[in-house]
């Protein structure tokens, strides 16, 4: 993600918790599914606000270290942290998720949740991801994949390609080739994508509407108009996200 695109992000997704496709119900399955339990360790990388983590660490009573780039959103997972009342349990580090070291087998779980970018692609992030995992451990990824394959007009709208993800068969077979096996997943629904990404626009046109003079604005607006292009002509129709539950094969 470049400085330029992180810096867009921070504005759309100001008024979001869930930095993802996910609602409060989905995460909260997803923390059942992932059969958590008190005294594990969580390292979540390109955590954003760390909504999961805070949540996670609150029901489950788990500890965790979370790793992002934007100081602008680890500033909000701290708060939200104290907010909850575990703080004492997390701890948040500002580095890029891609070149984090982390203490070998370590964790109990390892997440990157719809952040695959950090290891160029889905079988780099899980790579990453595995040198950190205590044996028998799990790994959590969240990744978009093709419900239908889109037409070729829609790759420069949506800005990648038919091969940055599989169908949801072909995620499998990603994973497989990586080295993990899917245990469990929860995917999202069209209703909780339109909350994410639709949830974005009025905060853009805030933005825009405050800030007439910022040197940013005609990209701001530029991506304002791109993202809800590609959701309503493309993205509902064609893509689906998902978290996976997975373990060393």
């Amino acid at each position: 993600m470049t400085a330029m695109s992180l810096r867009f992000h921070e504005i759309a997704e100001s008024g979001h918790r869930i930095l993802n496709p996910f609602t409060d119900e989905k995460l909260a399955l997803l923390g059942e599914v992932a059969r958590l339990r008190p005294g594990m360790r969580q390292l979540d990388l390109a955590c954003g606000k760390a909504e999961l983590l805070c949540q996670w660490s609150l029901r489950h009573g788990i500890e965790g270290v979370g790793v992002d780039i934007s100081e602008v959103f680890l500033s909000a997972a701290a708060e939200r942290a104290r907010e909850l009342g575990v703080g004492d349990r997390l701890r948040f580090e500002r580095e890029d998720a891609g070149a984090y070291r982390a203490e070998p087998e370590a964790f109990d779980v390892v997440s990157c949740i719809g952040a695959s970018w950090i290891g160029g692609g889905l079988e780099g992030t899980v790579e990453l991801m595995l040198p950190a995992l205590k044996e028998g451990g799990i790994l959590l990824v969240g990744e978009p994949y093709w419900t239908s394959m889109p037409p070729e007009e829609a790759y420069e709208v949506l800005g990648f390609g038919a091969e940055a993800f599989g169908s949801l068969a072909g995620t499998f077979d990603r994973f497989e080739a990586a080295g993990v096996e899917v245990l469990e997943m929860v995917l999202a629904d069209q209703d909780s994508w339109d909350r994410y990404v639709a949830g974005q626009w009025w905060t853009l046109s805030d933005w825009l509407r405050d800030n007439p003079a910022d040197p940013e604005v005609e990209e701001v607006r530029e991506f304002l108009e791109r993202a809800r292009r590609s959701h309503v002509e493309y993205g509902r129709q064609h893509l689906g996200w998902g978290v996976f539950v997975l373990r060393r094969r």
